[in-house]
């Protein structure tokens, strides 16, 4: 299994920098991050949009968007991801969405999670389904978060590089 320090190494590798937009996990994706020695290397920074409408104020996440899918919804995590990485200046942007419970919100159960990592030529957005009590919940949110940015990391590093210059 990837620790976040392998997430990191393969961040620091690529020369490209992450940042966070938490709501359920209320800043532990950007807490676990930064807890690696050398993490400023690569961590601009996080926002911690746990109200609804501090996604719109901080994040940029569009109220209408919100109106219209849901806060816990695919569209409104990719609209977070974006807003990061717009805001924070970075290569990458990792943002969840969810219910913590005990009970439903919006009609959608405890453990319902909505995660979304997008980067320079790569995005990911997936539904989790968690189990537990809500700290429990909160803590796969964010330990599946970091390993979603590992493997698209993964992914990009064995994509073939293009080569830039010119052919004489």
């Amino acid at each position: 299994m990837a620790t976040t320090a392998d997430t990191l190494r393969l961040l620091g590798r690529a020369g490209q920098t992450v940042a966070t937009c938490e709501s359920i996990t209320g800043g532990l994706i950007c807490s676990a991050l930064t807890s690696v020695p050398g993490s400023s290397e690569v961590v601009r920074g996080g926002l911690i949009t746990y109200a609804t409408e501090v996604k719109t104020l901080l994040a940029g996440v569009d109220a209408d968007l919100i109106a219209e899918h849901g806060v816990v919804s695919a569209e409104v995590a990719e609209a977070m991801a974006e807003g990061v990485r717009r805001v924070c200046r970075a290569d990458w942007g990792l943002a969840v969405t969810g219910v913590a419970g005990p009970g439903p919100y919006e009609g959608l159960s405890a453990g319902t999670v909505w995660l979304c990592v997008i980067g320079p030529s790569s995005r990911s957005t997936v539904q989790l389904h968690e189990s537990g009590d809500r700290a429990q919940v909160r803590q796969k949110t964010a330990d599946a978060a970091v390993t979603a940015l590992y493997h698209l990391l993964q992914l990009d590093e064995k994509k073939p590089q293009t080569a830039s210059g010119t052919v004489n």
